[in-house]
């Protein structure tokens, strides 16, 4: 990419934001943010409890996420976050105009294999139904780009960076 962006890694639980996120960031050369460290203790108490979060519990969220953004204008950087809906990627914008939106996507049965073998992570797998119907996909009008997660992490980045760049050009 010619140009530093902020890349927001978007996507359901279990598509590998967290795996893929620092290596788009080594590739790109700009520090990598994890998303779920933005959390405050009580989201992630009611997410290990297996409760969804609603938006009164994600705005702060998403604020704070925005705010490392924004620091990050004009100098690049990668941050993972969910992202799910149109007004979390509007809100995240907001903060960061100039923010790209790189959705890692991929069928409900790969990605609840990843969920079933996960260790030690506060979100569990009964919540992956709740992402899937709370996700809105990009729009056209949204910059960003949609990168399917089958494959290594490796092959995953390599296809994420590919189509960060084309984005770029355009």
């Amino acid at each position: 990419m010619s140009t530093p962006h902020v890349v927001v890694v978007m996507g359901v639980s279990g598509t590998g934001k967290t795996t893929v996120g620092p290596l788009i960031a080594d590739a790109l050369g700009v520090p990598y943010a994890e998303g779920d460290d933005f959390h405050p203790p009580a989201n992630i108490a009611k997410m290990s409890a297996g409760v969804p979060l609603d938006d009164a519990d994600r705005w702060p969220w998403l604020d704070a996420i925005g705010s490392w953004a924004h620091e990050r204008a004009g100098l690049g950087g990668v941050v993972s976050s969910s992202a799910l809906k149109r007004a979390y990627r509007d809100r995240l914008r907001a903060a960061a105009p100039g923010a790209v939106f790189l959705h890692l996507t991929g069928d409900r049965a790969l990605i609840g294999r990843r969920l079933a073998e996960r260790k030690g992570h506060f979100m569990p797998p009964a919540l992956l139904d709740s992402q899937f119907a709370a996700l809105e996909n990009l729009e056209a009008d949204e910059a960003g780009v949609a990168v399917d997660v089958s494959g290594t992490p490796q092959e995953i980045t390599e296809r994420a960076v590919a189509a960060l760049c084309r984005l770029d050009k355009n």
